[in-house]
C-alpha cells in the first residue's frame, strides 16, 4: 500500500497519466476564435519587409496584407488589428496622415473589408504615434507636452475616417483621459453606432514595446511615461477601467499581457464585458530569440504563454502567432 493510503483523491497524478486524460480534464482551452492577429501595413513598398526584432513578422504591402487576412480567416482567427506605417515624409506634428481618408491605414481597412467582408472582424489602431514626426500618441503643446484635449479632437476625426473605411472595431490606444467617450460620441454622431470600441484600458509604459518601434517606424524620442501607466501601480488600472466603461467601452484590453497577468485577472474579475490582452512585440521577440538559440522549445513556450493569458481571464488574445497557432488548434 502507498504511504498515502487509499484515501479518495489522494493521487491527483491519476489525471495526468496520458495526453488524452490531460486533454479531457484541462480547465483552460485555447480556441482559434480566441485569437486576433495584429498586422502592419506600410506605404510605398513593393514587397513585404521583415521586421528584424520580430522574426517571422513583416510590414505588409497592401496585397500581402489582403492575403494575410484571408489566411487568418481560413485558420479560424476571429479578427485582425491593423496598424498603418506611412511614408516618412508624410509624418507631421498633428499626424494628419492618420485622418486622411486616403492614408495608408484607411486604404488598408478598405482593402481588407473588401477581401473578408464581415467574416473576419476588422479592427484599427486609433492612435497618432505612427503618423506624428515626434512619435508621441497625441498633439504637443508649446512646451512639448502631450495636450490631452487637443489630442481628443484628433481622435474624434480618426474614429470617423476609420469607421468610414470599414473598421468593425476601433481601438483607442493613446491613453488620453476621456478618449473612449469622445470616440463614442464621434462614431454615434456620424452614423456609426454599430462600430464597437475596444478600449486600451490598461496600457503600461513597458520596455517590452521595444520591437514595436521598429515595426511602425516610430519617430519617438524619449518616452511615454506621462500618459501610459507606471508598471509599479495596480490600483489605477481599476480606476481606468471604471472610466472607460462609464464612457461606453464595449470591450477592454490589458497591454502588455505576460508581465501583467495579475492586472488581467483583476480586470476580468471586475467586468461583464469581453476582456482582451495583447501579447506584445517584446513578449514575442523573447520567445523567438530564446527558441532560435535552442534554449527553449518554441512551440511549447508559445502555447504555454497563450494558455497563461487565457487562464488569467482573457476572452481574446492579440498575438503575432495568431494564424500559426489557430492552424494547430
Amino acid at each position: 500500500m502507498s504511504k498515502y493510503g487509499s484515501f479518495p483523491g489522494a493521487r491527483p497524478r491519476r489525471l495526468r497519466t496520458t495526453p488524452a486524460m490531460r486533454r479531457m480534464v484541462a480547465e483552460t482551452r485555447l480556441h482559434p476564435a480566441d485569437l486576433i492577429l495584429p498586422a502592419f501595413v506600410r506605404e510605398g513598398i513593393t514587397a513585404p519587409v521583415e521586421i528584424g526584432a520580430m522574426p517571422g513578422v513583416v510590414q505588409h504591402t497592401r496585397d500581402s496584407l489582403r492575403k494575410a487576412a484571408v489566411e487568418a480567416l481560413e485558420a479560424g482567427v476571429s479578427g485582425i488589428m491593423l496598424f498603418g506605417v506611412p511614408e516618412e515624409e508624410k509624418k507631421d506634428a498633428a499626424g494628419t496622415a492618420g485622418t486622411d481618408p486616403d492614408g495608408i491605414l484607411q486604404v488598408a481597412l478598405r482593402d481588407v473589408r473588401a477581401e473578408v467582408g464581415d467574416d473576419l472582424i476588422v479592427m484599427s489602431d486609433l492612435c497618432l504615434d505612427e503618423f506624428t514626426d515626434h512619435g508621441h500618441c497625441g498633439v504637443l503643446d508649446g512646451e512639448g507636452r502631450v495636450d490631452n484635449d487637443a489630442t481628443l479632437e484628433r481622435y474624434a476625426e480618426m474614429a470617423q475616417v476609420q469607421a468610414d473605411a470599414g473598421a468593425h472595431v476601433v481601438g483607442p490606444s493613446g491613453m488620453m483621459d476621456g478618449q473612449v467617450g469622445v470616440v463614442r460620441d464621434a462614431l454615434d454622431q456620424t452614423g456609426h453606432e454599430d462600430v464597437s470600441i475596444l478600449a486600451y484600458t490598461v496600457k503600461y509604459s513597458s520596455a517590452f514595446f521595444g520591437p514595436f518601434r521598429e515595426a511602425v517606424g516610430s519617430s519617438l524620442k524619449g518616452d511615454r511615461k506621462t500618459y501610459q501607466q507606471d508598471p509599479a501601480n495596480a490600483r489605477e488600472s481599476l480606476r481606468e477601467l471604471a472610466l472607460d466603461l462609464g464612457e461606453g467601452a464595449d470591450m477592454v484590453m490589458v497591454k502588455p499581457a505576460g508581465p501583467y497577468l495579475d492586472i488581467l485577472a483583476r480586470v476580468a474579475d471586475a467586468v461583464d464585458v469581453p476582456v482582451a490582452a495583447y501579447q506584445i512585440s517584446g513578449e514575442y521577440a523573447m520567445i523567438e530569440a530564446a527558441a532560435e538559440r535552442g534554449w527553449i522549445d518554441r512551440d511549447q513556450a508559445i502555447m504555454e504563454s497563450l494558455t497563461g493569458i487565457k487562464r488569467a481571464g482573457a476572452n481574446m488574445i492579440l498575438t503575432y502567432w495568431a494564424t500559426e497557432v489557430a492552424k494547430k488548434l
